[in-house]
C-alpha cells in the first residue's frame, strides 16, 4: 500500500504544476514558473509526511521550498485552498492548459489560438487544424501546424493509455490491499498476479488485469470469490465500481484507471495467467502449434479432446507444446517462439550501480551525501554524479569552476560513505555541430565518466552531432539517444541506425533511460544495439533519491529487448567497470 501521508504532497505538486502552466500561458516571468515547477517535482517525490513537516515548522528544510512556496503550502494545509492557484487559473477555461502537453504547442501558440480562434479544448484544436484557420495565424504556417498535428496524435493516443510508471505502483498497491484482506477480514488468496501488457513490461498499459485464485475462509468454511471481490472493490482509491460478482470485479481508480480482478480456479491459474498476459499475436501462434499437435489451448487449460492435460502452472502450458518457458517480457511474436533456447535475460537484481544521477549542484533535489547513502542502502556498489553542463541553463547546468568544487565534494563523500562515486557530467551535445561539445577535452579528461546528451527539441537532424560525440574518446555513453518523451513528443530528428553503427565502431555505450516517460532506447532499438555489439547502460537519470528506484522500468525494457547481463555495463563489478572506462578512453 502506498504511503497515504504523501497524498497531500502529491496534491500540492499538482497544484503547483497547474500554477506554472497558467503562468506560462500568461507569459509571466520565467523564474517564477521554474520555482513552481521545482517545488512540484520535489513534493511529488517527497518521502516524508508533508503535514508532519508543516506541524514541526520544517517546510523550509525541503529542497526547493523557499519562503513564498512555504507560505502557500501553509495556506493550503490550513484552509484547503490556495489563493495563488485560484488567481492563476482565473479566466482560463478548464482543460485548456492540458494542451501544453502537445508537442510543438508552446504557451505562445496556445495563447494565440485561444485569443484569436477561441480554442478552449482538444476538440477545438482539432477543428481549427482541419479547417486551416490555425495555419493562418501569425508566424504559424503549414509546417508548424503539421508538427502540432503529429503531437496531437501522440497526445490523444496517450490519453487512453497508462504509463507503466503509474500502472505498476498502482497495481502493487491493489495487490497489497487484496493480500491484506487476510488481516482485515477472514479471507485469503493463494496466488495473485498482474497480467496483460503490464506483466510484459510494456511502456504504456490499457486496462489493468489482475488474476487470483479463490479466497478461502480462515475459519475453514470453504472457498469462494465473492469475499475477495468485495474486498477488492473497497480499495480506498476506488472512484466507481463497474462490476462486482463472484469471479470478476472491475473498478475505476482515481477517476481514471480501470482495474479488473478475475478469480480463477487453482487448476486453471497457469493457463489463465498465460492467456491474459498475451500478447495476442504470441497467443495466436501458440494456438496454431497446439492445433498442429491435435490439442486445444484456452484460458482454462490445454486439452487433448475432452481431457485436460495442463493448466495449473504456466510452465506446463509451454512444456506440453514442446517449448521452453518464455518469460512474459518476450511474448510479442518477435521470434521468441521459434527459439530452441531462451536467452538468459538480465534479472531485476543484477544492476550494481547507477551511472546517471543529478544532485543539487544542477537540478537535483538531494545532496551528494544523501544520494550516496540512499544508493548504499539499495546495495549498490557504485554510482556516478552527472550534472547538466553549462549550456543547459534551464536545468541548472554547471560551469567548469563549479564542476571543480563538486569533484572535491565527491571525493570527500566517497571516503565518508564507503561507496564508489564516479565523477561525471551529462555533457550537452550542441547544435549546430560546429559548436561541438559543452566542455573542452582538458576538463573532460579529469572525469571518470562523460555522458553525451541532447536536450533541445531542435528541428535540425542531430545524427551527425551525436555520431561526432561518439568519436570523442572522452564521451563514454550517449544518454536517452532519441530524445523522446512517450507522453508528449517523438524526439528530435535522428537516424538511430547510424548512431548505433557509430557507437559500435567507437565502443561507445548507449543508455536505456529508466525514467518511465523516456524509456529511451526503446526495446526495439535496444535489441538492434545488442545485435550490433553495442554495450548498454541502464540508468535512472534520477533527480531525487526516490527516482533511483525507477531502475526496474529500464530493466523491463532491457528484458523486452532480449538483453542479457553481459550486455549491460552496470552489471559489472567496480573493478571491471573502471577497467572498461579506462580502456574506452584509451
Amino acid at each position: 500500500m502506498k504511503n497515504r501521508e504523501n497524498e497531500v504532497a502529491k496534491q500540492l505538486a499538482n497544484i503547483f504544476n497547474k500554477i506554472a502552466d497558467a503562468l506560462e500561458f500568461k507569459s509571466e516571468i520565467p523564474f517564477k514558473i521554474i520555482a513552481y515547477r521545482k517545488a512540484a517535482r520535489v513534493l511529488n517525490d517527497l518521502t516524508e509526511d508533508i503535514e508532519v513537516l508543516w506541524e514541526e515548522n520544517k517546510l523550509r528544510t525541503i529542497p526547493g521550498v523557499g519562503e513564498g512556496i512555504a507560505k502557500k503550502i501553509d495556506e493550503y494545509l490550513k484552509t484547503g485552498k490556495m489563493r495563488k492557484y485560484e488567481e492563476a487559473l482565473k479566466n482560463i477555461p478548464s482543460g485548456l492548459l492540458s494542451l501544453l502537453n502537445i508537442q510543438s504547442m508552446g504557451p505562445k501558440t496556445l495563447r494565440l489560438a485561444h485569443n484569436k480562434l477561441g480554442v478552449n479544448s482538444k476538440g477545438d484544436l482539432e477543428k481549427v487544424i482541419e479547417d486551416g484557420s490555425l495555419a493562418k495565424l501569425p508566424n504559424m504556417g503549414e509546417r508548424k501546424v503539421e508538427n502540432i498535428k503529429k503531437g496531437l496524435k501522440i497526445f490523444s493516443a496517450q490519453e487512453k493509455r497508462i504509463s507503466i510508471g503509474v500502472a505498476l505502483p498502482l497495481v502493487e498497491n491493489v495487490i497489497n490491499w487484496i493480500k491484506k484482506g487476510a488481516v482485515a477480514a477472514p479471507i485469503s488468496s493463494e496466488r495473485i498476479e498482474p497480467a496483460g501488457s503490464l506483466r510484459r513490461m510494456k511502456e504504456t498499459i490499457g486496462d489493468i488485469d489482475i488474476l487470483c485464485t479463490p479466497t478461502y475462509h480462515l475459519s475453514g468454511r470453504g472457498k469462494n470469490g465473492t469475499k475477495i471481490i468485495e474486498h477488492f472493490t473497497n480499495f480506498p482509491e476506488t472512484s466507481r465500481i463497474l462490476a462486482k460478482g463472484e469471479t470478476k470485479g472491475s473498478i475505476i481508480v482515481n477517476q481514471r484507471y480501470q482495474i479488473d480482478l478475475r478469480v480463477v480456479k487453482e487448476e486453471c491459474f497457469g493457463a489463465a495467467l498465460q492467456y491474459f498476459t498475451g500478447s495476442k499475436s504470441h497467443n495466436i501462434k501458440l494456438r496454431s502449434i497446439a492445433k498442429e499437435k491435435g490439442l486445444k489451448i484456452s484460458e482454462y487449460g490445454v486439452f487433448d479432446g475432452a481431457k485436460k492435460i495442463a493448466g495449473e502452472k504456466e510452465e506446463e502450458v509451454y512444456s506440453i507444446l514442446g517449448l521452453p518457458y518464455i518469460p512474459p517480457e518476450l511474448r510479442e511474436d518477435r521470434g521468441e517462439i521459434e527459439l530452441k533456447t531462451i536467452p538468459e535475460l538480465i534479472n531485476y537484481g543484477d544492476i550494481k550501480g547507477d551511472l546517471h544521477i543529478h544532485s543539487r549542484y544542477s537540478d537535483g533535489q538531494n545532496s551528494i551525501k544523501e544520494i550516496a547513502e540512499f544508493a548504499k542502502n539499495m546495495d549498490y556498489e557504485y554510482i556516478a554524479i552527472t550534472e547538466h553542463s553549462k549550456s543547459a541553463k534551464y536545468a541548472g547546468g554547471i560551469d567548469e569552476k563549479i564542476l571543480e568544487q563538486e569533484i572535491e565534494e565527491i571525493e570527500q563523500v566517497e571516503k565518508e560513505c564507503g561507496i564508489r562515486i564516479f565523477k561525471g557530467i551529462e555533457l550537452e551535445i550542441l547544435n549546430p555541430l560546429a559548436n561541438g561539445l559543452d566542455f573542452d577535452d582538458k576538463i573532460l579528461e579529469k572525469l571518470d565518466i562523460v555522458i553525451g546528451a541532447v536536450h533541445t527539441s531542435s528541428k535540425k537532424d542531430m545524427t551527425e552531432a551525436i555520431c561526432a560525440a561518439c568519436c570523442n574518446s572522452n564521451v563514454d555513453i550517449i544518454a536517452h539517444p532519441t530524445g523522446r518523451l512517450i507522453s508528449r513528443r517523438e524526439g528530435y530528428k535522428i537516424d538511430i541506425s547510424k548512431v548505433i553503427e557509430k557507437a559500435a565502431s567507437t565502443n561507445t555505450a548507449l543508455e536505456i533511460n529508466a525514467y518511465y516517460d523516456r524509456l529511451d532506447l526503446s526495446d526495439i532499438n535496444a535489441r538492434k544495439a545488442k545485435e550490433n555489439g553495442v554495450k548498454i547502460v541502464i540508468n535512472s537519470d534520477a533527480h531525487s533519491t526516490v527516482m533511483l528506484k525507477s531502475m526496474r522500468f529500464g530493466i523491463g525494457v532491457a528484458r523486452r529487448a532480449w538483453l542479457s547481463k553481459g550486455d549491460i555495463l552496470n552489471t559489472l563489478s567496480v573493478e571491471e567497470l573502471e577497467d572498461w572506462f579506462k580502456n574506452h578512453k584509451r
